[in-house]
């Protein structure tokens, strides 16, 4: 087999259906930087959870009379709640805050927010134990075994927020792959239409190297690699595309979050990101071309 004609011919496949290898292409690439985009989503939760979690507590928070009346924690009850979760084999650290301490720490929290911090008082704000555990995922055990007992007020679960904020950044991963996919779809039929219509317009040359014993594989592999030619070049494009957002405007937004989102590195998108996005594109490809071939195009 002859790869310098094998290629020409890719080639003049291309050139000759000039507009619709640009769509292919285009589409491919639009559908490819929206798994890719969902791909940065799944990478970030992860990273997200695995920082969240190394600094998530349970907060057990006191009735008013322990915070009014026991601003270090030296009564019975008090001592009590403090005794029996330092004993507990889950938990790796016991911090008592008194209302004092709740209302400095408030103060900084919302610094920004003048007007919320004039509203606030101290007495607003519960005594609280701040508990870490040594287990971050098991603050289910906790919350059950001390939201009755006497002298707590409430149990509160960081990882219950948590969760509800990872559902909405898992919605907009959702929301890319749902996109991703119906590109893709039209990627497909784009990828099928051409290869067809460059068979069609080809049809006279493929018999006629039928008829002097070409094989089948031998006429049909420069439709083949025209659609991965086009998957693999629409791939490069965008991962271009994702490198381009991430200096426009993603890292412009990450830095308007704060701390709360780690940042999108360079290396993340040359790997694992592009190699996934090429190979996809590639294998999508090539087997469309050959279902196509095998399908539609008899010669």
């Amino acid at each position: 087999m002859r790869a310098s004609f094998v290629f020409s011919e890719v080639l003049t496949g291309l050139r000759r259906n000039i507009t619709m290898t640009i769509a292919m292409i285009l589409t491919t690439a639009v559908s490819l930087a929206m798994l890719g985009g969902g791909l940065l989503v799944v990478r970030t939760i992860d990273k997200m959870k695995v920082n969240f979690l190394a600094d998530i507590e349970v907060t057990v928070q006191l009735v008013d009379d322990i915070s009014a009346g026991d601003k270090n924690c030296a009564q019975q009850l008090c001592q009590s709640i403090r005794s029996k979760l330092q004993e507990n084999q889950g938990v790796e650290s016991v911090v008592f805050e008194n209302r004092d301490q709740a209302y400095e720490r408030f103060k900084k929290i919302f610094q920004s927010q003048p007007e919320l911090v004039a509203l606030a008082r101290p007495e607003a704000l519960p005594a609280s134990f701040h508990v870490k555990l040594k287990d971050p995922q098991r603050t289910d055990s906790i919350v059950k075994e001390y939201a009755t007992q006497p002298g707590v007020a409430k149990v509160t679960d960081q990882s219950a927020y948590l969760d509800r904020f990872f559902g909405a950044l898992n919605v907009v991963r959702n929301f890319a792959f749902f996109a991703a996919l119906l590109m893709a779809v039209a990627a497909l039929l784009l990828i099928a239409n051409t290869i067809q219509l460059s068979a069609y317009t080809r049809r006279t040359e493929v018999g006629i190297m039928r008829l002097v014993g070409a094989t089948r594989w031998y006429t049909q592999l420069p439709f083949l690699l025209e659609a991965v030619v086009a998957g693999v070049v629409g791939a490069i494009l965008a991962v271009g595309m994702l490198i381009g957002a991430k200096f426009l405007f993603i890292d412009s937004l990450l830095q308007l979050a704060g701390a709360v989102f780690p940042p999108v590195s360079l290396l993340e998108l040359l790997f694992p990101v592009a190699p996934i996005l090429i190979a996809v594109s590639t294998l999508i490809s090539a087997i469309t071309g050959y279902v196509t071939l095998r399908l539609y195009v008899r010669n």
